[in-house]
C-alpha cells in the first residue's frame, strides 16, 4: 500500500499544451522567429522552460536575446496560464478519491516554482498537500531530487511513494529516486516513447492508477 502519491503537472494532471503554444509564439514573434505547432511544442516540453525555448528557436542566439525571450515568454504565460488549461477528465474524481482514503498527494512540476503553486491552487483546491517546482537550489527533473524533497517534507519513506508522470523525465526521475513510477497514457508522450526511457508500467485512464495503490 503506497501512502503517498507524487504527480507530475503538465500532461499527467493538467492539458496545458495549448496555452504554452500560444505564450511560446507570442515570445517568438516579438523577435521574429516563425511560429511552433502544437505537435512541436508537445516534443519540446518536458525540461522546464529554459529548454523549452532553446528548442522552439529556430537557431542558436546570443545571451542576451535568449534572456529577453525567456523574459517574454514568462510575463505572457504568466498572464495567460489559465486561458485554454483544464484538468484532464477523470482527474479531480481521482484527487478527491485519494483524499477520501487519506492518502497523500503532492505534485512536482519542471515549471517555476512560482508558477506551480497557484496552478494548483487554483485548479486542485484542498486536493494537495504540496505543490512544488525547482526551488532552492534542486535540480529539475529527472534529477530526483524534487522526490526526496517531497518525501521529507510529508515524513514518509520513499517506499511509500507511487510517482506518476507523462514524460521521459518523469520515467527517469521515479527511476532515479528508486520509487515505483507509472507513466499516463494520455498526456505528451506515446507509449514507445516512454518505454525507451525505461516505463514498464502504464495506465490510460486516472481512475486506474488506484489500482496501484
Amino acid at each position: 500500500m503506497f501512502s503517498t502519491v507524487i504527480f507530475d503537472l503538465d500532461g499527467t494532471l493538467l492539458d496545458t499544451l495549448e496555452d504554452i503554444r500560444d505564450s511560446v509564439n507570442r515570445a517568438l514573434s516579438q523577435f521574429g522567429f516563425p511560429p511552433r505547432t502544437l505537435e512541436e511544442i508537445r516534443r519540446f516540453v518536458g525540461n522546464g522552460a529554459v529548454k523549452l525555448l532553446e528548442r522552439a528557436v529556430p537557431h542558436p542566439v546570443d545571451d542576451e536575446t535568449f534572456r529577453a525571450l525567456y523574459t517574454a515568454y514568462d510575463r505572457d504565460y504568466t498572464a495567460h496560464q489559465r486561458d485554454r488549461t483544464a484538468p484532464y477528465a477523470g482527474v479531480l474524481p481521482l484527487l478527491r478519491t485519494l483524499r477520501e482514503r487519506g492518502v497523500h498527494t503532492a505534485v512536482l512540476s519542471n515549471k517555476q516554482d512560482n508558477v506551480v503553486r497557484p496552478l494548483c491552487e487554483y485548479y486542485f483546491p484542498n486536493l494537495l498537500d504540496m505543490a512544488t517546482g525547482p526551488a532552492d537550489g534542486r535540480a529539475v527533473k529527472p534529477a530526483p531530487d524534487g522526490i526526496f524533497y517531497i518525501a521529507e517534507t510529508l515524513g514518509v519513506p520513499l517506499s511509500d511513494v507511487l510517482y506518476v508522470g507523462d514524460s521521459e523525465a518523469d520515467v527517469r526521475t521515479g527511476l532515479a529516486a528508486g520509487v515505483r513510477t507509472v507513466a499516463v497514457l494520455w498526456g505528451f508522450r506515446d507509449r514507445q516513447t516512454l518505454e525507451n526511457a525505461g516505463a514498464t508500467i502504464f495506465t490510460e485512464k486516472p481512475q486506474e492508477i488506484l489500482e496501484y495503490l
